[in-house]
């Protein structure tokens, strides 16, 4: 028989989100810990904000959606904010009612400067190496460190914002204008990004244009494939080398986890990076091709 739509709905729905979410649902054991971890960061929290004044956005709640926004790989913090309005598995991980509404993606913008300076975001990382660590799923037998450029291009003088002043077919401006940037000269004095100003003019190899960038770095234990320590950098030539340097460093202090060996690629191939990972440090380095 065939079912009818209903084109009347109801005023008012009543909706468990736990029980809209399946049993074996990998967030599940992911949101067990990560409220266990944040409930042991509340003093933390307590120091970051005042006791005065109209109440935030609950910073275990922004922790938690930034790490939907990696788990699923989401492109930009506006779309997270999008899927947290629509999305009841994003809102039962969040701890969002579901007739709550929904908070300007530019919180995250505003609290970003608090969680830094109070090291927040850092401490919630660290919590989760230790939980792995002592869950016996890290070691320190071998580890590997790469980095990864972050591309931003924008001229200072707006050349690419129009296109002779013209828009496209029926007035439409393109996003991205047609320019031929051939001939010109580029250097860090000339050339910025608009929304990262300190990214810098860094060229991949050879042959290759010199384009504005951030490098990402990360450090990670080889047998259950685990990032253990990670860190941004102005893009240069030895930015990769002291980005390792800093994350071994971090990694001792905060875990007491020394690798016995370390592999890079042959952009590692340097002599600071030779003396420090080498007697000094007590790491077999090792660059693999």
């Amino acid at each position: 028989m065939r079912g009818n739509t209903d084109s009347n709905s109801p005023m008012f729905y009543g909706i468990d989100l736990d029980d809209r979410v399946r049993r074996d649902h990998p967030l599940r054991p992911i949101k067990v810990a990560a409220d266990l971890i944040l409930s042991q960061m509340s003093r933390l929290f307590d120091s970051a904000y005042s006791t005065v004044g109209r109440p935030s956005v609950a910073p275990e709640m922004l922790l938690k959606a930034l790490l939907l926004q990696c788990l699923y790989s989401v492109r930009s913090e506006k779309g997270l904010a999008e899927r947290l309005d629509t999305d009841l598995l994003f809102r039962w991980f969040c701890g969002l009612d579901p007739a709550e509404p929904m908070f300007d993606a530019t919180v995250f913008t505003h609290n970003r400067p608090r969680m830094d300076e109070h090291g927040i975001t850092s401490a919630f990382f660290d919590a989760v190496a230790k939980r792995a660590i002592h869950a016996g799923l890290c070691s320190d037998e071998h580890f590997s460190v790469d980095g990864t450029l972050i591309e931003s291009f924008k001229p200072i003088d707006g050349a690419d914002e129009s296109n002779d002043g013209k828009g496209g077919s029926g007035g439409f401006k393109p996003r991205n204008a047609e320019v031929d940037f051939h001939g010109q000269k580029r250097s860090n004095k000339t050339h910025r990004s608009t929304t990262d100003p300190e990214a810098r003019l860094y060229r991949k190899g050879d042959g290759q244009a010199a384009k504005l960038y951030h490098m990402g770095h990360a450090l990670t234990e080889n047998r259950h494939g685990l990032i253990m320590a990670v860190t941004p950098s102005e893009a240069g030539g030895a930015a990769e080398c002291q980005a390792t340097l800093s994350m071994l460093d971090q990694l001792d202090q905060r875990q007491n986890i020394r690798p016995r060996t370390l592999g890079a690629d042959k952009g590692y191939r340097q002599r600071a990076m030779a003396d420090r990972t080498g007697t000094a440090r007590g790491y077999t380095a090792r660059s693999d091709a």
